[in-house]
């Protein structure tokens, strides 16, 4: 008799048992967990998600230059991979296709809309606050996780940068992947961890250049000091983590630089002679840093739109209702940390969170606050998450020291309060016509916390048990400021893409300060297509911009562009053509022309700028040439590859405007040079061709006009 000795296959379904099992630790952790701690988890990323799809679809396309650069990633692989404006791939947006690549494959698999556009932006985020959650809670337990997770969640510039298609969501996520890895391999002492570090830091430069690398300087600080191997093997770690950065940085460089043509990809967009190279270290790498003067940057106008740069540019009318609220109890948290762990053995692992946070936010708060070249209030939200992690951390460090029996601890978690609770009420005070009730109930509430913290200290034995109270009624009055503005960008609505911010209007600041990025062009640009050089926010103040002055509007039947303010316009198509701020549209009725006599072009229609061709893009859905590309100075058009595009029948229309002298076109090619070869081999379109009454300028001011050729390959 022979016995069997296959094994019984598992069971499946599990038991009920194990399902309860497993069912309990997804809702409420793993058993050694406080019972609060999960559900709060999952309310803090509830929150976090609410907050940047609330009413989402009020936003449009958001900044409808990455919009459109995402609806063409959905026509054209190619467009995709380097992050093409159109889909004929005439030129690209002047970043990193990271956030182009994440947010059109999903808008491939569900289509191009809001919803499909902002969810992974949303993702991102939510996911943000889960691994900055899981990274405090390892060092520091539940408590701090919470706290540091609800700090992050509630940052206004991060609640509104959340709900806008800018990479920047993308960019906070994989540095935190990079945190992770660096914290770990602090831990341990392994290499893997580090490598996966420089690898997430590499694909942070893939959402936004240089920035992705401002926390490097705070991972090698915190792993050359505290990891738990020797000397030798945390410099041949670094070193190898750096191969790896270098590896997940340089790849696409040498794609886009050495391995493909230049005919067979985009004209780089931003670099000036054509290289992704020339982009880092130019227009949008280190001329955001120091400026520029050499056409390759900004001119040092970053004030335009975060403020004079200088240690107070955090915390000035602009900028510090976005980022600042918390950066007072940071420092002191921080400070307060690192003396509690000094006498720790090298290797503490809380030490070395404490060195890598307080490093991530050093680094960006120096180079912000100096930063000469454009800047805008949206890039802070890179710093949030060292904040929130100094805040959850720091403060369960403070508390616990008052609790403890050196006095001398006793006044500096109500100093922190104090202080924060203090800047708290000035930012709040800016603004005494937008909900003026929240700095006095945010005041008496921090007053009453301070007062029972130093009861329960000093008070009886039943008033002591009172701590942990007093302490939750700080968190609620430091946080009821950012938790108002955080609300207020969720639930205002359509808003400029281009700066996002959130809060109530300033003294000086516009509606979080500064315009969108139009206009600032380099030395002798194109003029704008009917575009704005500068402006304001909804409900803000106008303030120049480089594009010029004025207070031109938007061409008739145009889409309306940032709403409120007086915007320079530069040029709009004669009869209503093109014209309208970031986001406006065209009119119908030329619309309709374009695409009626588009004749097998590749491009319905070659503008001047970025901002002239994405509204078109995303109205059309067709593509549309941006020969100057975002500043309008770009040499991704010259007149011998204009001729080339005519004679191969892939382009028959061009907008020329007003003015001209040295804008875009390589080769000795000047605007002029260009818009005097379209006027004497083309038709012009005049305006009754299309159902346009208007004859005139709708800007309104002299040598500002543009118009519309027809050219055939005929016509050469």
């Amino acid at each position: 008799m022979s016995v069997s000795t296959t094994p019984a296959p598992a069971s499946f379904p599990v038991s009920a048992a194990t399902a309860a099992v497993r069912a309990r630790q997804a809702a409420f952790g793993p058993t050694h967990a406080p019972r609060w701690a999960r559900p709060a988890l999952w309310a803090v990323l509830l929150l976090t998600a609410l907050l940047s799809l609330w009413n989402v679809s009020s936003i449009g396309n958001a900044n409808s230059f990455y919009a459109a650069s995402v609806l063409s990633g959905t026509q054209s692989w190619k467009a995709l991979f380097f992050g093409s404006l159109d889909a004929g791939n005439f030129i690209t947006v002047d970043k990193p296709p990271l956030a182009e690549w994440v947010m059109g494959l999903f808008c491939r698999v569900f289509g191009f809309g809001t919803w499909q556009m902002m969810v992974p932006v949303a993702a991102a985020g939510t996911a943000s606050v889960a691994l900055l959650y899981t990274m405090v809670r390892r060092s520091f337990g539940y408590v701090a996780a919470t706290i540091a997770a609800l700090v992050l969640a509630l940052t206004p510039i991060t609640v509104a940068i959340s709900r806008d298609n800018n990479p920047d969501p993308f960019l906070v996520l994989l540095m935190l992947l990079g945190a992770a890895g660096c914290l770990r391999a602090i831990r341990t002492g392994r290499l893997a961890p580090l490598v996966w570090c420089g690898v997430a830091i590499g694909f942070a430069f893939m959402a936004k250049m240089l920035q992705g690398y401002m926390v490097l300087p705070a991972f090698v600080l915190a792993y050359g000091f505290a990891a738990k191997c020797s000397v030798v093997k945390r410099i041949r770690n670094l070193a190898v983590a750096g191969v790896a950065l270098a590896a997940s940085t340089g790849w696409f460089v040498l794609v886009a630089d050495f391995l493909v043509s230049k005919d067979s990809r985009p004209y780089i967009g931003g670099s000036t002679d054509n290289t992704f190279w020339n982009l880092v270290v130019g227009y949008n790498g280190l001329g955001r840093v120091f400026g520029a003067s050499d056409g390759t940057g900004s001119f040092g106008q970053g004030a335009n739109f975060g403020g004079a740069a200088g240690v107070g540019r955090m915390f000035n009318s602009i900028i510090g209702g976005q980022i600042s609220w918390l950066i007072p109890f940071a420092a002191i948290a921080l400070a307060a940390g690192l003396v509690l762990r000094g006498r720790r053995p090298r290797t503490d692992t809380q030490r070395a969170s404490y060195l890598l946070w307080g490093g991530w936010v050093g680094v960006h708060f120096v180079v912000f606050s100096f930063a000469q070249g454009i800047f805008h209030p949206y890039y802070t939200t890179a710093m949030a998450p060292g904040i929130a992690a100094l805040c959850g951390a720091g403060g369960v460090a403070m508390y616990r020291a008052f609790r403890g029996r050196d006095v001398r601890w006793v006044w500096v978690l109500p100093a922190a309060v104090a202080v924060s609770a203090v800047w708290a009420v000035v930012l709040l005070s800016r603004t005494t016509s937008w909900n003026a009730w929240i700095g006095p109930v945010a005041g008496v509430l921090a007053a009453a916390s301070i007062a029972g913290l130093l009861l329960a200290r000093f008070g009886k034995v039943t008033a002591r048990r009172a701590g942990a109270v007093a302490a939750l009624t700080g968190v609620v009055a430091l946080l009821a400021g950012p938790s108002a503005y955080a609300v207020s960008a969720a639930t205002k609505g359509s808003e400029d893409g281009t700066n996002p911010t959130a809060g109530p209007a300033v003294a000086g600041g516009g509606f979080g300060g500064g315009g969108g990025r139009g206009g600032a062009g380099r030395p002798g640009g194109f003029p704008g297509g009917g575009f704005p050089g500068g402006g304001a926010q909804r409900g803000g103040q106008a303030q120049p911009g480089s594009g010029g002055t004025g207070t031109g509007k938007g061409a008739a039947g145009a889409g309306a562009g940032a709403t409120g303010g007086q915007m320079p316009a530069g040029g709009a198509a004669r009869g209503g053509g093109m014209g309208g701020g970031m986001g406006g549209g065209v009119s119908s009725q030329l619309v309709s022309y374009l695409l009626k006599h588009q004749d097998g072009a590749t491009w319905i229609l070659a503008v001047s700028r970025d901002q002239s061709a994405s509204p078109l893009i995303l109205q059309t859905k067709k593509p549309v040439a941006a020969m100057g590309g975002w500043s309008g100075s770009d040499k991704a058009m010259t007149l011998a590859k204009l001729e080339e595009l005519v004679k191969a029948g892939k382009l028959h229309y061009i907008q020329t405007g007003g003015g001209g002298g040295g804008g875009f076109g390589g080769g000795g090619n000047s605007t002029s040079d260009i818009t005097t070869w379209v006027q004497k081999h083309g038709t012009l379109v005049k305006p009754s061709a299309y159902g346009s009454t208007s004859s005139t300028s709708s800007s309104g001011s002299a040598g500002s006009s543009s118009d519309i050729y027809r050219l055939d390959p005929s016509d050469l």
